[in-house]
């Protein structure tokens, strides 16, 4: 007997397993339909009171998952999967039926063009939803993409952001006080006495495009044979003791860094028990981030059921953007509603009135970007400069 496992059936296996994996929390009743989440993007009362108010006997999953790139790779598994029960490659007794498949999705924009690319999602319905036409033209902007993920003013609609932040600058305030410097903006971070004590993302586009807001370009700059970037880069690079977009807090809190260049989302919780540590929002502008609601394209039910789905998700995505709603997203997760700021301002609960990220008039500006998908040719340039950067030489 040949025991050899072949290329193809353990991808079928893998992919088997790892969607049995997804749907093991969620109840296995069948046709339920299944939200997929950031962990603490959504309140828990959120989630209640939505189901208090449809009661309309359809059971609907909520299944948070704590990293975003978990999400993504969930997306990557249902889509090799669906292409494998297209093309009868996957055994009956694989495709159970009974899998609860994610209806709805979070995703932050910035793998919102991958995903397009990679046909991992599909656009949206909106035109039923009232709400959508409050949402401010530059959140409409940002998820109007063709099919290979770049902005469009005439492309279908592929995300319903509920939420956003910024990245931030994150300091040990005693510490930096007894060295006498201060931290308002990106050109802080080259301050000699922070020679290895930094922090930074491992990210090209968030430390390049910090780089490049120093020098008053703009984070999506296509072109990057920019006078004076390559050295500011390298003089940077010699600052930093590490790289990290998970873990990168932790230095700062042990003290073995003085300052870190953070999400905001990562931040605000840490504040009440690690009171030294201050964040300040860059005077010069600073990236956006936003979490969206996706469709995941997996078409496994009847078009009747679908239907059914696709009114679900609507309610959904249509009380997300509420006020209520958006005034408990704001208050009770680390992100902020896009609705927000199209309310008055006697509308805002008033712990939320002095909250920085309304009205902060750096983020409310054009000096503050989404970070939007870049042509072949660009990120090239992104990533060359990026690995030369990170394979030199500390001096």
């Amino acid at each position: 007997m040949n025991y050899q496992l072949s290329r193809r059936n353990f991808l079928q296996a893998s992919i088997a397993i790892a969607l049995t994996q997804l749907a093991s929390s969620c109840s296995s009743q069948e046709n339920n339909l299944q939200i997929l989440y950031l962990e603490r993007s959504i309140p828990p009362q959120l989630i209640r009171d939505f189901h208090n108010l449809i009661n309309d006997g359809k059971k609907i999953n909520f299944k948070p998952e704590i990293q975003l790139s978990q999400i993504f790779d969930s997306l990557i598994n249902l889509s090799k999967f669906d292409k494998l029960e297209q093309n009868n490659k996957v055994e009956d007794r694989v495709l159970n039926k009974s899998i609860n498949y994610p209806d709805l999705s979070t995703l932050g924009d910035a793998w919102l063009a991958s995903a397009i690319s990679q046909n991992l999602i599909q656009p949206l319905s909106l035109k039923e939803i009232a709400a959508w036409q409050n949402l401010p033209a530059s959140w409409q902007k940002l998820v109007r993409r063709d099919s290979q993920g770049y902005t469009s003013d005439d492309g279908e609609v592929y995300g319903a952001p509920y939420r956003w932040g910024s990245t931030v600058i994150v300091y040990n305030r005693d510490k930096i006080a007894e060295l006498g410097l201060k931290i308002e903006d990106w050109q802080d971070l080259w301050q000699p006495e922070l020679r290895d004590r930094l922090s930074l993302l491992d990210s090209p586009r968030e430390v390049i495009g910090l780089t490049l807001k120093k020098l008053g370009r703009s984070y999506n700059s296509e072109d990057l044979n920019i006078p004076d970037l390559e050295s500011e880069l390298l003089a940077l690079h010699r600052q930093v003791k590490l790289y990290s977009s998970e873990r990168y807090l932790e230095p700062l809190i042990l003290g073995d860094t003085l300052v870190a260049v953070a999400w905001s989302a990562d931040v605000l919780p840490l504040r009440k028990r690690y009171p030294e540590l201050e964040f300040i929002i860059p005077q010069s502008g600073t990236s956006l981030w936003a979490d969206l609601w996706v469709k995941p394209r997996v078409e496994l039910l009847s078009s009747e059921d679908s239907e059914s789905r696709l009114t679900a998700i609507e309610k959904w995505i249509d009380y997300c953007w509420q006020p209520q709603a958006a005034k408990q997203i704001s208050l009770f997760t680390d992100g902020i509603s896009p609705i927000l700021s199209v309310l008055e301002r006697d509308e805002i609960p008033q712990d939320l009135q002095d909250n920085i990220f309304l009205n902060s008039a750096v983020l409310n500006s054009e000096n503050s970007e989404f970070l939007l998908p870049l042509t072949p040719a660009a990120e090239r340039q992104y990533r060359d400069l990026w690995l030369k950067m990170r394979q030199s030489h500390q001096v």
